[in-house]
């Protein structure tokens, strides 16, 4: 049973942890998102279900302010579906800690999670999670260790394991249909 002194303390570092997410809408402002002191609430609450799921304890500040600023600036996050974005981000980002055993430091798995959405995934959050994601885990967990020397930068196309359209080539077969 928790004592007074004991919830006092909690209740203190949650309306921390909310103030530290609601300070970020200054820099994410300039990219038309904002949280309210409810929706960071909300956000919270999740990122604590979301440990709950994991069976993980975080220490310290909450990942959650992290994972706002990186992905801040994408393309693929609007206002209206922003407070849900972060909700699956979060959730994501603890999946994959356990599932890289913990191999891969925070912002090694914010800059692949980043790199793979905008550049793999283009916003799609459940081919993150499903298809990018995994591979890079299973690889992990068979011992690559090549991103410790990137921080989990330029990591996502060496295991995408789709191909991709080629731009030049398509202008180039564009061009040679056009001209026949």
């Amino acid at each position: 049973m928790l004592l007074n002194r004991d919830r006092d303390w909690m209740a203190l570092l949650q309306e921390n942890q909310v103030g530290k997410v609601v300070e970020t809408n200054r820099a994410t402002a300039q990219y038309g998102l904002t949280l309210t002191e409810e929706e960071a609430k909300l956000i919270l609450r999740e990122r604590t279900n979301a440990l709950r799921e994991q069976k993980r304890v975080e220490f310290g500040d909450a990942i959650t302010p992290r994972i706002i600023y990186a992905f801040c600036d994408s393309d693929f996050i609007d206002q209206d579906h922003y407070v849900e974005t972060i909700v699956r981000l979060q959730e994501i980002f603890y999946l994959y800690k356990n599932e890289m055993m913990d191999e891969i430091s925070d912002d090694e798995l914010l800059h692949l999670m980043k790199e793979q959405f905008e550049e793999i995934c283009f916003g799609d959050l459940d081919y993150l999670e499903s298809t990018c994601l995994s591979n890079f885990a299973q690889a992990v967990r068979a011992g690559y260790h090549g991103y410790v020397a990137t921080e989990g930068r330029r990591e996502a196309s060496a295991f995408d394991e789709v191909k991709r359209w080629d731009y030049e080539l398509y202008l180039e077969a564009l061009r040679d249909l056009c001209w026949k």
